[in-house]
């Protein structure tokens, strides 16, 4: 599931908030004008304030106007996917590509969220009053946030870990382990269990979690319940085989 903190995460992330955390001492501005929260440095940049919040209060704050901006959303937003363009045309015409967005098209999409966000944005000084949410804020966090949940997933041969997904042991040779096994495929799409996009996905795993993955279900099973590392991660026999097999230290000759 998509963080909506991560619409706005990127606030606190600046060189200037990295630098303000970091301890730097801080100057005393002169001539600010009351009412305006930028003030230039010596360098020319802007600052929108954010120097002087509270690490945790900026986090509660960021959370927030997330929730907010999220929750405003229409619901096809919201639930955005790749699956989802995949299996609708409308919507793939409409998101496939978050950097084709029109200014209708944000006016559409962030009409219903609150006033208060904006106000916020303004008394936190993140903000000035003189600019416009949508175009200096709201622009660049959809487009971002488009392109990440519609991004195909990436090839799955590309996603080898150096360690056992499950004993976490990175000093014997892995092989990738079918998540939904190829024996069921047929079946799987058959049935609708998944899309025919997810049947390569793998984990990557030593020799003998393998085969205890396939000793613990069947391929029927596994194909069903157990599709992901972190379904199989759940089980307490998956995390008590982990903790014991993690300790094993000897190497193929």
């Amino acid at each position: 599931m998509y963080d909506p903190a991560h619409l706005v995460r990127g606030v606190s992330h600046t060189p200037k908030m990295q630098k303000s955390q970091a301890g730097r001492k801080k100057r005393k501005l002169k001539g600010k004008k009351r009412g305006d929260p930028t003030v230039k440095d010596k360098d020319g940049d802007v600052s929108f304030g954010l120097e002087k919040q509270d690490p945790e209060e900026l986090a509660d704050f960021i959370d927030f106007i997330a929730s907010e901006v999220f929750e405003a959303l229409p619901a096809t937003l919201q639930t955005l996917s790749y699956s989802k363009i995949q299996n609708d045309a409308s919507l793939a015409k409409q998101y496939s590509d978050g950097t084709e967005l029109t200014d209708a098209d944000l006016e559409t999409l962030t009409a219903p969220i609150p006033v208060s966000v904006s106000e916020s944005l303004s008394v936190y000084g993140i903000l000035p009053e003189s600019l416009d949410i949508t175009a200096a804020f709201l622009r660049p966090v959809l487009t971002d946030y488009i392109t990440s949940v519609t991004a195909a997933p990436p090839a799955w041969a590309t996603t080898k870990t150096e360690a056992c997904e499950i004993c976490e042991r990175d000093w014997i040779p892995l092989s990738y382990h079918h998540l939904i096994p190829r024996e069921v495929h047929a079946k799987a799409l058959k049935r609708g269990w998944h899309e025919e996009f997810m049947l390569n996905s793998v984990a990557w795993l030593c020799r003998a979690c393998h085969n205890f993955v396939h000793k613990m279900a069947t391929n029927e099973e596994l194909a069903r319940e157990y599709y992901t590392i972190d379904h199989i991660l759940e089980r307490d026999d998956v995390q008590d085989w982990a903790k014991w097999v993690g300790r094993v230290r000897w190497k193929a000759r």
